[in-house]
Formats: C-alpha cells, sequence, structure tokens
C-alpha cells in the first residue's frame, strides 16, 4: 500500500463507503484522479484524488460548487471532504457525457446542444459572480503559451518581439470587441465536462463538471468552448444554430456578438494549441497532438473575421500549422 493510498484509506474509515468496492474513472488533462465507488446494490459516489502539492488547495472547486448550488446548476453535490489532504466524495452524476450520449445517439446531438445553449443563456441572465475577471490584459497574455510552448518546440524559439507586438496588437482589438456585462465562464463547457441529465427538469438536465477554473468574462467564452470542441467535430450548421438562438435569447446584437465570439474563439485556440503541446512533451501526454489539426482549424477560421485582420498575417507566420512533421517533433 502506498502513502497515497492509507490516505485514502484513513479518509474513508468510518464513512458509510469505508467498504465499498473502487474502480478507476477515465481522467482528464489535470494531475488529478478519479475513482467510482460501488457497493453491492449498485449505489456509487465518485472520489476526487488532488493531491494539494502537484494541484494546489481545493478552494476554488469547493468555492465555485457553492457558487453554481446557489445558482441552482446542477453539479456533484459535496459528500465528504478533507481539503488539506486533497481528497473529495461526490456525488455520481452517471456516465451520460453529452460526448458518449451523441455517439450513441447522434440523434440527439441537435437536443443536447440546444439543452447546453439555454443553460448558458439562462445562466448569464444572473449576476456576474465574484470571480477573477477574464479582462483583455489577461486573456491576451494567455495567448502566449501558443509561442512559449508550442512554436518554441517546433522552430526552437518563442519569437519573442513578435509575441510582445501581437499581445499589444491582440489586447487593443479585445478592448474593442469584448463589450458588454461580464458573466460566469466555465473555460472548458464542452462535451466531455457535460452531463445529461434527462430524469431532472429544465436547466438541471445539464450536469456539469470540472469548473474549478471559473472566471469572470465575456458571455461568448463558454459558447466558443461548446461549439469549438476540440475534442470532437460539431457540425458547422448546429454551431451556426447555436450561435443564433444564444442571440436570440438574450438579446444580443448580432453583429458585435458574432464578432466577440470570432476573438474569443482565437484567443482559446491559441492557448490550446500551447497546453496541448506541453501535455504531450513535458507530460507525457501524446494523446493531445490528435487533437491538433481540429484545434488548429478552429484557429485559422477565426482568423478569418475582419476584427482580426490586424494580427492575422502575422499570427499565420509565426504558429506552424501541426503537419505530420510538426506532430512528430512534437511527440515526447
Amino acid at each position: 500500500m502506498t502513502n497515497r493510498d492509507a490516505e485514502i484509506a484513513a479518509f474513508l474509515a468510518g464513512t458509510p463507503w469505508e467498504s465499498w468496492q473502487r474502480h478507476p474513472l477515465a481522467g482528464d488533462a489535470s494531475l488529478r484522479r478519479y475513482e467510482r465507488l460501488q457497493d453491492n446494490s449498485g449505489q456509487s459516489v465518485v472520489l476526487m484524488d488532488a493531491p494539494v502539492d502537484s494541484n494546489g488547495p481545493m478552494d476554488a472547486y469547493l468555492n465555485v460548487t457553492a457558487l453554481l448550488q446557489n445558482r441552482d446548476v446542477s453539479v456533484p453535490a459535496i459528500l465528504h471532504q478533507d481539503p488539506k489532504a486533497g481528497l473529495l466524495l461526490l456525488e455520481d452524476l452517471g456516465d451520460a457525457l453529452f460526448a458518449a450520449v451523441i455517439e450513441d445517439s447522434p440523434d440527439q446531438e441537435s437536443t443536447l446542444y440546444e439543452a447546453a445553449t439555454d443553460f448558458l443563456a439562462a445562466l448569464h441572465k444572473q449576476n456576474g459572480p465574484d470571480l477573477a475577471a477574464l479582462t483583455p490584459p489577461v486573456l491576451a497574455e494567455m495567448t502566449s503559451l501558443a509561442f512559449t510552448e508550442y512554436r518554441q518546440a517546433v522552430l526552437g524559439d518563442d519569437a519573442p518581439r513578435l509575441r510582445a507586438e501581437f499581445e499589444r496588437k491582440f489586447e487593443a482589438i479585445l478592448h474593442e470587441t469584448l463589450t458588454g456585462d461580464m458573466v460566469f465562464v466555465h473555460r472548458d463547457f464542452h462535451a466531455q465536462n457535460l452531463m445529461w441529465l434527462p430524469d431532472r427538469s429544465g436547466h438541471a438536465r445539464v450536469g456539469v463538471i470540472d469548473f474549478q477554473d471559473a472566471r469572470r468574462g465575456h458571455r461568448a467564452y463558454d459558447l466558443v468552448s461548446l461549439l469549438q470542441d476540440a475534442r470532437r467535430d460539431v457540425p458547422a450548421t448546429i454551431e451556426r444554430q447555436m450561435i443564433d438562438r444564444y442571440i436570440a435569447i438574450t438579446g444580443q446584437d448580432g453583429q458585435t456578438f458574432q464578432t466577440a465570439y470570432a476573438v474569443i474563439g482565437v484567443q482559446r485556440n491559441m492557448r490550446i494549441l500551447g497546453i496541448f503541446a506541453r501535455l504531450a512533451r513535458t507530460m507525457g501526454k501524446p494523446q493531445y497532438l490528435d487533437l491538433m489539426p481540429r484545434v488548429w482549424a478552429h484557429f485559422i477560421q477565426g482568423l478569418e473575421h475582419p476584427a482580426l485582420a490586424p494580427v492575422s498575417e502575422d499570427l499565420r507566420t509565426a504558429l506552424p500549422a501541426p503537419t505530420a512533421d510538426v506532430l512528430r517533433q512534437l511527440t515526447p
């Protein structure tokens, strides 16, 4: 038994779940691990194993859980906790990830994306939360990973002067285009972090997980995350329909919102290129390289918008396309 196994055994000791069988669950891009605990009758809970020395304090997860529960969002209830040890027992929302449901029942795809879009529209009607803000300077700085993790790994340098000039221009674009009120932003709102809970009603049918990095930001951010999914192809018709649906529900100015959507798309996909390169090179997760061509396609699509004209050519020159040769260079 490892030290961590002993810590988990101590965490479960004296609880109703002490003797339940433990089964590993698929993880995510972080250093967290998950297990499902089951009893003989089939009841189950989920263990989150997130050692503080590698994941940081659990405060963000606990705070955002409370925030979303207060907004009537279906998030896993916390059943037992030891934040100092980095251990939580959570309500088990099941296995019906949006991505899995759509794979098994393709005819449900539109229904699920409509539910997720309606959920965002409803959530955004509430006041912006007391969370750190994704301001233009913050968003511009976050794109640096495309240079420092992706470009540098491929070309051997991160073009510091070009990067600084891009960030200056891009911050100006962000200031001009990301107007309006700030709302809750999940930051990783996609089909593998959403659960389909059809036995619940209304917006509660959309279960939400992996929200600990939430911030306050522009209302287009999570819609971009949903519809420009790095992990699966969302049909262009659904992307178009959901943007129009969100605009109709919320009363946003269509042109202003679509411009913000394009700009945030470029910002997010630049950052994802850097994150996936780092996951492959330094964390031994080469499976993320398979997703890069899709991310690149979203990135190039965004650069076609006129609002990105001041930086489009510079970015196309600075960042190499993820060709087979480039992906080989990123393989650990």
